[in-house]
């Protein structure tokens, strides 16, 4: 999972979406990973990003207020976590907000506005369990990006993930627990979840459950050949040598040594 963040609204402590976005998302680091990729390849900054599987938009609320030319569409099928979102991370954002567009729909039925950059974030993508319903969706992104557009995806792997496993990582003032349950190598398939533990409360159990398939970078890379991308990048997370996770920094590669757990971003364009 991704660096810890602090939310630009705090709810309530055990609100668990707002919990969500302190354990796991890191909008500023996406935000700055999107600029510089984007502009080593265009040589100037992307202006319109859309945010697929976005949740309570809070990428594409930062992504509002990083520069008064951003806009942003968020895309999600959960009206309840977009509401969430719209009280929490764009009304902060005030007479700004209306440069940020919320859609409740299924992201394979959206195409307009085009976009310069479309992001599928959190693995969330892994929702597809079927090479067609991948390549589908897919192929509707290439046809949603503007001249010289990209498409990224995060995705993570490792032996360590084909199994399954709990780890717990101390946030303040709470512990965020990632648990994995069976995996399946002849479907790939496994499901995680979600839990929160507080020093002085009841746990939040479950806050989170996921039903997803586990793609390979390569399986990935051939999906998005046959949508059309003529290109599909790497960009492998580095490792802390200190603590042996991740480091949130992310170098473009051509192969890499293994490791037990790994997170990479797959530009296409």
């Amino acid at each position: 999972m991704k660096n810890e963040h602090t939310s630009t609204k705090a709810p309530t402590e055990r609100d668990r979406f707002h919990l969500y976005q302190i354990a796991v998302q890191s909008p500023e680091h996406d935000a700055d990973f999107i600029d510089r990729v984007y502009r080593k390849k265009n040589g100037r900054l992307p202006r319109l990003l859309r945010e697929d599987f976005c949740g309570t938009a809070f990428l594409a609320a930062h992504w509002t207020r990083v520069r008064r030319e951003n806009h942003a569409v968020a895309v999600d099928l959960d009206r309840t976590v977009l509401e969430w979102g719209r009280a929490h991370n764009l009304k902060p954002l005030g007479v700004d907000a209306k440069r940020l567009q919320l859609v409740c729909a299924d992201v394979r039925t959206v195409e307009r506005p085009k976009a310069d950059v479309i992001v599928a974030f959190n693995y969330s993508y892994f929702v597809f369990k079927e090479r067609r319903d991948l390549l589908d969706y897919f192929r509707k992104v290439r046809r949603s990006l503007r001249k010289g557009g990209m498409f990224a995806v995060d995705l993570f792997g490792g032996s360590d993930t084909q199994g399954e496993g709990v780890d717990r990582t101390r946030q303040k003032g709470f512990v965020f627990i990632w648990q994995q349950g069976a995996y399946d190598p002849v479907t790939c398939r496994t499901q995680f979840f979600i839990d929160f533990e507080f020093d002085h409360a009841p746990p939040i159990r479950r806050a989170f459950s996921y039903d997803w398939r586990m793609w390979s970078i390569a399986e990935i890379r051939d999906v998005l050949a046959d949508a059309g991308f003529r290109h599909a990048d790497v960009y492998w997370e580095s490792i802390d040598p200190a603590t042996g996770e991740g480091s949130g920094e992310y170098r473009l590669v051509k192969t890499v040594r293994n490791h037990p757990t790994w997170n990479a971003i797959i530009v296409s364009y």
